[in-house]
């Protein structure tokens, strides 16, 4: 999704931030340190991409609203900071810590995560100022839970993650409970 980013919407470079604790997922804090460092296996042969450990800095839930406001501070931002979400976590941005605020400040870059797509069922985002664009990248359905499910069951991975987090992912014993 981030090379399709790239070549797409004219942006030169993709932060990836990895949440210390994500705020709306139940996952062991002791994982933190992993998933960073998989992010980091997985982007580190392409120049257009950086980590970030701003959320760990802080070592508590992350919310997206802090991060961006830490981020225009650091990086004396003028604009909107674009942000790459799935429909399904869109969906849900009236949920998010001060939502009100963080639609003045991003705007979104959002991919279908569905098959049955209906663009029109967003328009009220756009009535209640959301920026926001679709990406118009073809539907891959994998998600992390599904990854997570198929190491705990010991099913193939070849294709779906980078060679070396997989390679992790096994070397560390992950997801096998």
């Amino acid at each position: 999704m981030a090379e399709y980013v790239i070549k797409n919407f004219g942006i030169s470079k993709i932060l990836f931030i990895p949440a210390f604790v994500p705020p709306f997922k139940n996952t062991a804090p002791e994982l933190a340190e992993h998933r960073y460092k998989m992010v980091e296996l997985a982007i580190k042969n392409n120049p257009d991409f950086e980590i970030s450990d701003i959320e760990f800095r802080h070592s508590g839930k992350s919310y997206t609203y802090l991060t961006i406001k830490e981020l225009y501070e650091q990086y004396k931002i003028d604009g909107k900071i674009n942000f790459i979400i799935g429909t399904d976590a869109f969906e849900s941005l009236d949920r998010w810590y001060k939502s009100e605020e963080l639609r003045k400040m991003i705007r979104f870059i959002v991919f279908v995560r569905k098959n049955d797509f209906d663009s029109s069922k967003y328009d009220i985002m756009k009535t209640n100022g959301y920026d926001f664009k679709f990406a118009n990248m073809q539907f891959n359905d994998i998600s992390s839970t599904e990854i997570r499910e198929r190491i705990k069951n010991n099913e193939e991975l070849t294709g779906l993650l980078p060679a070396e987090v997989e390679r992790y992912i096994k070397e560390n014993g992950l997801y096998k409970d």
